[in-house]
C-alpha cells in the first residue's frame, strides 16, 4: 500500500469539495435574494420569490448531500458582503444576475466533480440558474457557468449580454 488514494476516493474528495462550494454558494444566494427582494419594488416580486424559494430548496438538497457523503453541512455566514452597492431596482436586478452567474459557476464544477443522478441533478441546476440570470440580465451569455466566458478587468468573470 502506497498510501495513495485511488480514483474513486479522489473523485469522493473532489465531489465533497464541489459540494461544499455549491453549497457555500446558495448560502450567499439565499441571502442575496434578501436584499434583492428589498429593492427589486412591485413588478418583481413573485420572481424573486420564485427564485429565494429554488435557491432554499438547492440548499437544503445539497446539505443532505454533503451528509450522503461522510460530511458535514458548512452553515451560513451570518451575513455576505455585496459585491456592489445596490440602491434601486437596476442594482437589484443585477445583483440577482450576479448571484445566478456564480451559482451557475459552482454547479458546472459540480457536474465535472460528479456522476449519475448527482451530476443530472448539479446540470438541472446550472441550467435553472442560467435561465434565471437571463430573465435578471435581459440576455444570456453563450456558455452559462464557465468563468472562461469573459474575463473583465480584475480577471474576474463577466456576464456579456
Amino acid at each position: 500500500m502506497t498510501g495513495e488514494s485511488g480514483p474513486q476516493e479522489r473523485r469522493g474528495g473532489a465531489e465533497l469539495t464541489a459540494l461544499h462550494a455549491a453549497l457555500a454558494a446558495e448560502h450567499a444566494a439565499v441571502y442575496g435574494y434578501g436584499v434583492v427582494g428589498g429593492k427589486v419594488g412591485d413588478g418583481g416580486d413573485a420572481q424573486v420569490r420564485a427564485a429565494y424559494d429554488a435557491h432554499r430548496a438547492r440548499r437544503d438538497e445539497l446539505a443532505r448531500a454533503v451528509r450522503d457523503l461522510g460530511g458535514t453541512p458548512r452553515p451560513a455566514a451570518a451575513a455576505y458582503a455585496l459585491p456592489f452597492p445596490v440602491a434601486d431596482r437596476a442594482g437589484a436586478r443585477r445583483l440577482a444576475a450576479h448571484l445566478e452567474d456564480r451559482v451557475a459557476g459552482v454547479y458546472a464544477d459540480l457536474v465535472r466533480a460528479s456522476e449519475g443522478a448527482r451530476r443530472r441533478s448539479a446540470a438541472g441546476a446550472l441550467r435553472e440558474a442560467a435561465v434565471r440570470a437571463a430573465g435578471w440580465r435581459g440576455g444570456s451569455v453563450a456558455f452559462p457557468g464557465l468563468a472562461e466566458r469573459a474575463a473583465g478587468p480584475d480577471g474576474s468573470a463577466v456576464p456579456r449580454a
